[in-house]
């Protein structure tokens, strides 16, 4: 039974060490791990390092470098550009095993921003999703052991043309029993937009993202998020997913993800 995606191991210096579970398994190999994972595992060590400065994060952009283990890991974070007002955060990931040198397989940046009261000047350039029913079939990899046993999808139906929507909710902490905060439970489901939003049949073809670019304009809140994506496919095997995402309460901001399409 998969109780949280990854467990605490302790520190080495610098390093946070952790256990990456069976929940962090990609659908397309259960060998290495989704996205979502290391992207909100990264978020939590960059949260962890702000808060006593009292920015908030703006934007995530995670760069995948190589393929990442399910096996255990080290995570570091460091202020890359200091500010009082304006700040870039940066944490990578490298695996724990001997051998590996340290080469990081995954790194996500963060902008962070110190708030101040606009509350009088809020926009949304969407309304509000309301989930409804799902559909019967959820996505294309319905049954695949890891990552997906670890969140609820709910596809939504769409006029043909539309993009595509999706509310997903993480059904297990993060790290242990650990609290995971609004941005972290957003991270773990947002490397998704690339399924959801998927223009070919995953069956026929491979199209995984090398990256995925989070910008918000305001902080997730709950633990249920929608997203509406949408994937264009280039002539010469790169493609491209964007997508709006949602919380409950509304709009909060967009992702972008490169894709490496291939057929199978």
């Amino acid at each position: 039974m998969i109780t949280s995606l990854y467990r605490r191991l302790g520190v080495d210096g610098e390093y946070q060490l952790f256990e990456s579970t069976l929940g962090t398994a990609s659908n397309w190999n259960a060998e290495i791990q989704h996205g979502s994972p290391p992207l909100a595992l990264m978020t939590k060590v960059i949260e962890e390092l702000a808060a006593p400065s009292g920015l908030r994060v703006g934007r995530l952009l995670l760069d995948i470098l190589g393929a990442i283990p399910v096996a255990p890991v080290r995570v570091r974070a460091w202020v890359d550009r200091p500010g009082t007002r304006i700040s870039l955060v940066v944490a990578e990931m490298s695996p724990l095993a001997e051998g590996s040198r340290g080469r990081p397989v995954a790194r996500v940046s963060a902008w962070l921003l110190a708030p101040s009261d606009t509350s009088d000047v809020v926009t949304d350039r969407h309304p509000p999703l309301v989930e409804g029913e799902p559909m019967a079939v959820t996505h294309g990899w319905h049954g695949a052991p890891g990552y997906l046993e670890t969140i609820t999808w709910r596809n939504q139906a769409t006029p043909p043309g539309e993009a595509a929507i999706a509310w997903m909710s993480p059904l297990v902490p993060l790290v242990d029993a650990e609290e995971t905060t609004g941005l972290q439970r957003l991270a773990m489901v947002v490397d998704s937009a690339n399924g959801v939003g998927a223009a070919l049949d995953p069956s026929r073809f491979v199209f995984m993202n090398t990256d995925t670019a989070v910008h918000l304009h305001r902080l997730p809140r709950g633990e249920d998020f929608a997203v509406r994506a949408r994937g264009s496919i280039g002539p010469d095997g790169i493609g491209a997913t964007t997508a709006e995402i949602f919380d409950r309460d509304g709009f909060i901001g967009t992702s972008a993800q490169t894709l490496l399409v291939q057929r199978s």
